[in-house]
């Protein structure tokens, strides 16, 4: 399906904070993960349905030394701004994901199926029968979220830094350059950002920066090209935050979509 990733993982890697531009939802097959998220810590084991929305700020780690499994589906926004708006008939408002954690085996069942249909390599087949599914396991799972809650209520100034690191990433930024851009002070700069975005500006900074090169990467550019655009040191700097983030190295990533 068109803006759908898929992905597969059995691991016992640790995850830091960080975030996806894509909404996600997958279920776990086997072990157990605790995570602390936007909408606060919790736990998930064999068969629960996790999920996570554009721009929310979470880890992730296993429960005991055995690691976890689990299937993920990736969205980019716009599949399920369209998807959102056959469910409520038009409606164009904002949706998210309600819970970090579902324990409903029936969600976890219409999530194999849609998995399963997206993954079999039939792709004529699956873009009908994977958007009825997907329909089907969204009216259940989303809701609509009121715009005051998309946080249009961070302080002005927090949010013109905000906009100063997300208009380019690739260009460095200094503590001082937000401080002067926003009014405030460098501490006010650092403590009002953490509690609008989860993180440290810099943090976000790279971030906004191995967003970009994954777009890039998926986009076909190689490598280096994609460190370099993306304002990263070289490739290497580029692969260790890729990897830390997202576990697994963007050479693998770059296979998996060719």
């Amino acid at each position: 399906m068109s803006g759908v990733q898929a992905v597969e993982s059995d691991t016992r890697h640790v995850f830091p904070r960080h975030s996806h531009e894509q909404f996600g939802l997958g279920v776990i097959h086997r072990g157990a993960q605790k995570s602390h998220s936007g909408r606060g810590m919790v736990e998930a084991g064999a068969g629960d349905t996790i999920t996570c929305n554009p721009g929310e700020v979470h880890d992730g780690a296993p429960i005991g030394d055995a690691g976890r499994s689990w299937r993920m589906l990736y969205f980019d926004p716009w599949v399920i701004a369209q998807a959102t708006c056959d469910i409520s008939e038009g409606n164009t408002g904002t949706h998210e994901f309600c819970q970090p954690v579902m324990s409903d085996p029936n969600t976890a069942a219409r999530f194999q199926r849609l998995f399963s249909t997206v993954t079999r390599g039939d792709a004529q087949n699956a873009s009908c029968r994977g958007e009825e599914l997907l329909l089907d396991l969204l009216a259940d799972a989303m809701r609509e979220v009121p715009v005051s809650d998309k946080g249009l209520s961070a302080p002005a100034g927090i949010r013109l830094a905000r906009c100063l690191i997300d208009d380019d990433p690739t260009v460095p930024i200094a503590l001082a350059d937000l401080a002067r851009a926003s009014g405030l002070s460098r501490f006010q700069v650092l403590r009002g950002f953490v509690r609008a975005t989860g993180l440290t500006p810099h943090a976000y900074l790279v971030q906004r920066r191995i967003d970009r090169a994954r777009r890039l990467i998926a986009r076909g550019s190689t490598l280096a090209e994609a460190a370099t655009a993306s304002g990263f040191a070289d490739q290497s700097h580029m692969t260790r935050i890729f990897a830390r983030k997202y576990g697994l190295s963007p050479g693998a990533y770059a296979k998996a979509l060719s």
